[in-house]
């Protein structure tokens, strides 16, 4: 079996709460119809985001800057957030950095080639044999997409072990003259962090058995969510309709998904999910909550960081792993993404 061995999470410098951000709004915004500035202010307060982090400073968060300029502030920072929690991740485990043969790297936020894992190979002398594998433009999904691609690595070469680092910069794609309710809401939820987990088909090592995982692609939804390029940088596509798409198909989602694994929501006693926002995070709430399931970690993970795209679910998956949590009991780990698509993976501690 494939396991999940280790979690570890790896935050930016500066860190500011939603009510310290305000002011940083306010003057954003000078010289806009005063009623569209209290909407922009309310939507920040209301957001369910009490804190985030971000790889820039909060008083140059609003400046202009050029995309080269956010770029290289994303190529500096998502190196040493990966570093870090990588570092993290190896100490937590008892595993050195030459004990691993996979190395994912996933983010959507910028730009980089070589890409970040390369840098990681040469920061920490890891062996010169690794494979790697770099996801670029899946999104928020792409935590999860990563554990998935490990383990099917991992699932056709026994006694290997696998790291897989999700590293986001949100903060880096803010565009600075857009006063859009996408950029604005973007804005709001959305915050910077870096996580990695180790995986392992080594008979010796433990953790939590991935059982089964899946994608699945909803047709003609590619307009829904991603990032338009831009001579300012990358621009957020975040169209309304995600959340009642989301809600329309979350049957087909969950539940042909675990009837495959030998399954069944019932047998479900915690649950993984993403916090893409606080509107998705409400519907999937009411769904889970219809089933008798609770998401309080995800709210919670939402309310201490934001959304940091694919690095969130990790966050609230170290939550879990931190518990003693009896054997036997299933988890259900679940994200959305561009494409539009959901990936789900089946745990069993």
């Amino acid at each position: 079996m494939v396991k999940i061995t280790t979690v570890a999470k790896q935050l930016p410098p500066y860190s500011r709460s939603t009510a310290e951000i305000v002011p940083f709004i306010e003057h954003w915004l000078h010289g806009q119809d005063e009623r569209f500035q209290r909407k922009v202010v309310k939507i920040f307060r209301n957001a369910g985001v009490d804190h985030r982090y971000s790889i820039i400073p909060p008083e140059e968060m609003f400046l202009p800057r050029t995309f080269a300029e956010n770029n290289d502030r994303y190529i500096k920072g998502v190196i040493e957030l990966s570093e870090a929690c990588l570092t993290k991740a190896l100490d937590k485990a008892g595993w050195t950095p030459k004990d691993v043969d996979y190395i994912i790297t996933v983010s959507c936020t910028g730009f980089m080639i070589p890409s970040v894992d390369a840098h990681l190979i040469n920061r920490l002398d890891m062996r010169q044999d690794i494979v790697r594998l770099p996801v670029t433009e899946m999104g928020c999904a792409a935590g999860v997409s990563g554990i998935i691609y490990a383990k099917n690595f991992l699932q056709a070469n026994p006694g290997k072990r696998a790291a897989v680092i999700a590293v986001e910069s949100p903060m880096a794609t803010f565009q600075q003259e857009d006063f859009s309710m996408v950029n604005v809401v973007s804005a709001a939820i959305f915050g910077d962090g870096a996580a990695c987990v180790l995986l392992s088909s080594h008979p010796d090592d433990e953790g939590p058995s991935i059982l089964h995982e899946e994608m699945y692609h909803f047709y003609d939804a590619q307009h829904m969510m991603g990032f338009a390029l831009k001579n300012s940088g990358l621009a957020m596509i975040l169209d309304q309709s995600v959340p009642d798409t989301i809600e329309a198909h979350f049957g087909d989602i969950i539940h042909p998904f675990l009837a495959r694994a030998g399954s069944t929501i019932e047998k479900i006693d915690h649950l993984v999910f993403h916090p893409g926002g606080k509107k998705i995070v409400q519907i999937v709430e009411d769904l889970f909550g219809t089933m008798g399931k609770n998401i309080d970690d995800t709210k919670e993970v939402l309310r201490l960081y934001g959304n940091m795209s694919s690095a969130t679910v990790l966050y609230v998956l170290e939550r879990f792993l931190e518990r003693d949590i009896p054997k036997g009991e299933q988890g259900l780990m679940l994200s959305f993404g561009p494409g539009f698509s959901a990936q789900r993976v089946l745990l069993e501690w």
